[in-house]
């Protein structure tokens, strides 16, 4: 009997193929899922990843065009009204402000500093937005893949157990083809959660330095306009 259940394991194929081309349905669209879910976090992961650091740099060289001592109005020129990076949009918004801001005679009108602040504020909103826009996607990965495998495993041992009382036999060689498929299932909700809550948070982090970044070069930027108000 031993040496016929060694035999039966050795004809089993254990492969990550074989498990998955024996698993029910059920299992296989869980693992599809799971399979689905890691390839579509780790293309966001990458594309954030560059996103980002795309985003330090522009803000570096724009920083630098900013404080190069040239005026604020001809760096304006340069940019123009619609630019592509983040830092120049937010300069770009308040400049529009604070130029329309200005009467026919040269006089302002009450309440510039207010209004170029909005201004700011909503491009920065904006920006960060698009920077934190996928995340959630990180978020529901990694609390949920855990569980999804969990049900695959489940449904899985249900039916090896199933399988075990329509053959009435306990054998080893019987029992382990069912329950090594049904953990395959736990074990790729784990491969698609744990990258995905480990750059959630790092890429949340990321995400708030640079937006953190936009708001103190848009508060310097208003007390430099609020300065020129006030002379």
């Amino acid at each position: 009997m031993e040496a016929e259940t060694l035999a039966l394991a050795q004809e089993i194929d254990f492969s990550m193929w074989g498990l998955y081309a024996r698993a029910t349905f059920i299992v296989k669209l869980v693992m599809l899922m799971l399979i689905a879910a890691s390839i579509w976090s780790w293309a966001i992961i990458i594309q954030k990843l560059i996103n980002y650091r795309a985003a330090r740099r522009e803000a570096q060289v724009f920083d630098e065009s900013f404080w190069s001592g040239n005026p604020l109005d001809e760096l304006f020129d340069q940019i123009g009204t619609q630019p592509d990076g983040s830092s120049e949009k937010i300069f770009a918004a308040g400049m529009i402000e604070w130029r329309r801001s200005h009467r026919t005679d040269g006089g302002l009108i009450a309440g510039a500093t207010a209004r170029i602040d909005r201004s700011m504020d909503v491009a920065i909103a904006k920006e960060a937005e698009t920077l934190q826009k996928g995340l959630s996607i990180l978020a529901t990965v990694g609390s949920t893949a855990p569980f999804i495998g969990l049900f695959g495993t489940v449904w899985g041992i249900m039916n090896a157990f199933i399988e075990i009382a329509e053959q009435q036999n306990t054998n080893l060689a019987v029992v382990a083809p069912g329950i090594a498929e049904a953990l395959l299932a736990t074990g790729l909700g784990l491969l698609a959660a744990i990258p995905a809550v480990i750059f959630y948070n790092k890429l949340s982090a990321d995400s708030d330095r640079i937006v953190g970044g936009y708001e103190a070069f848009a508060d310097e930027f208003a007390t430099i306009l609020s300065r020129q108000l006030d002379s």
